[in-house]
Order: structure tokens, then C-alpha cells, then sequence
């Protein structure tokens, strides 16, 4: 997978990787079992701080995407906490309808954007 770095962009770095190795486990790009490369080779391969990429890889396994195993390093493993999965969602969504809400956005227009990008991630075949 190639990592691409907004520099310009207003979100916080490490949140762009994040999300970039998100969308990486969604597309099947990184699969369970896969490691992660080293924080330093991934920050010396993208131009970025190792910092940001050891705070990239802290949140992905507070939210359950990765663990850290001392041989092999930052290693995909997909938290199986639907529940709490499912929760956290809800919180997210009701922002994000919240937004839709007041830019009047309708419902039909939400599920239509929404099984657009879940079959992006290979949902709704």
C-alpha cells in the first residue's frame, strides 16, 4: 500500500496515516497477521517524524486494529469487539447525520453515499 501525506492538509498527520491504514485493512490491502512496516522505515519512506508515526500506531491499537508483538513489530489484528465496535460508531454517525441535518441532506442521499463506499470496501455484492 502507498502512503500519501497531505501536507497541506488541516488533519493532524498521524490522523491521515490512521485512516490511510484504515482504508488499507477495509480494501484488503493489509490483511490479518500482516505487519506493519517499522516506525522508522515508514517514517524515513514517507518524509514524516517517527513520532507521529509511533502516535499513528498507538491509536490504531487503542482502537483495536493492530497489536505490537516485540519481534514482529506493529502487526495487523482486527479488534472482534463488535459491540463496543458498534457503539462507537453510533457516536460518529450521530455527528455526521447531525451535519448532514442542518446542510439538509436527505436520507435517500445518505444511504445512497453510504453503499457507495461499503462497496468500495467489498460490502453489498
Amino acid at each position: 500500500m502507498i502512503i500519501e501525506i497531505d501536507f497541506n492538509s488541516d488533519e493532524a498527520l498521524y490522523l491521515q496515516l490512521r485512516n490511510q491504514i484504515i482504508m488499507g485493512i477495509a480494501t484488503a490491502q493489509f490483511r490479518e497477521g500482516d505487519s506493519l512496516p517499522s516506525v522508522r522505515q515508514l517514517a524515513d519512506t514517507i518524509g514524516i517524524n517517527m513520532h507521529t508515526v509511533n502516535k499513528a500506531y498507538t491509536v490504531l491499537k487503542q482502537e483495536g486494529y493492530v497489536k505490537v508483538d516485540r519481534r514482529k513489530g506493529a502487526v495487523i489484528a482486527i479488534d472482534v469487539d463488535r459491540m463496543r465496535t458498534l457503539s462507537e460508531l453510533k457516536k460518529e454517525l450521530q455527528v455526521i447525520l447531525a451535519k448532514s441535518s442542518c446542510k439538509n441532506i436527505s436520507r435517500e442521499e445518505i444511504h445512497e453515499l453510504i453503499d457507495e463506499i461499503y462497496r468500495e470496501y467489498g460490502g453489498l455484492k
